[in-house]
């Protein structure tokens, strides 16, 4: 089996990998994630995991394109469901084609680690999108391992980021506060 991950950041890597090499499947990771914003937490998210897979030995493709532009051009009519209608999509979609391109025949991604994504989502819309491309989605629920997995990040010292990495998820992570300040306001 020759396996493409799509990674979305070091820390949710660190399970996955593990994981899999327990299973003695050596992923290749790809880093391909232009719903990630602003520039400088791209940038914290990518330069730690080239960081992290040399440490480990594991063989990683970096695709650049930060895009800003594209991404908000693609979610702003439809905030709530930009997940499952771009961010997820978008980042499979492109890890399906280069695995073609470039001879695996399986994919998976990172985002199965998170207990915070859409996971039943996730799998259809992988599976969906392999299939099309003539490839395997690698499905494992990888959730178990998410707790463990961060601890080992935080142990290695690795870029522990606080929000999914769109903007609007980071503008998600404050709305307690947010709404909180709005009410102080008024009084």
């Amino acid at each position: 089996m020759k396996l493409l991950m799509h990674t979305c950041c070091a820390p949710c890597s660190v399970y996955c990998i593990e994981s899999l090499r327990n299973e003695n499947i050596e992923p290749t990771i790809y880093w391909y994630n232009p719903n990630i914003h602003p520039y400088m937490e791209y940038k914290a998210r990518r330069d730690c995991l080239k960081e992290y897979a040399k440490s480990i030995e594991v063989e990683a493709i970096f695709q650049e394109e930060y895009g800003l532009r594209e991404f908000t051009k693609n979610v702003i009519k439809d905030l709530n469901n930009r997940c499952q209608n771009y961010c997820y999509r978008v980042r499979l979609e492109q890890t399906a084609k280069y695995a073609k391109e470039n001879g695996f025949d399986s994919i998976t991604t990172t985002l199965l680690v998170s207990p915070y994504q859409k996971h039943e989502l996730l799998k259809e819309q992988g599976e969906e999108i392999a299939k099309k491309y003539g490839l395997e989605f690698m499905y494992r629920d990888f959730r178990p391992g998410f707790k463990d997995g961060q601890t080992k990040a935080r142990e290695l010292g690795l870029y522990m980021q606080k929000y999914c990495g769109c903007v609007f998820s980071e503008e998600d992570r404050y709305s307690k506060k947010i709404e909180k300040d709005k009410k102080t306001q008024k009084q």
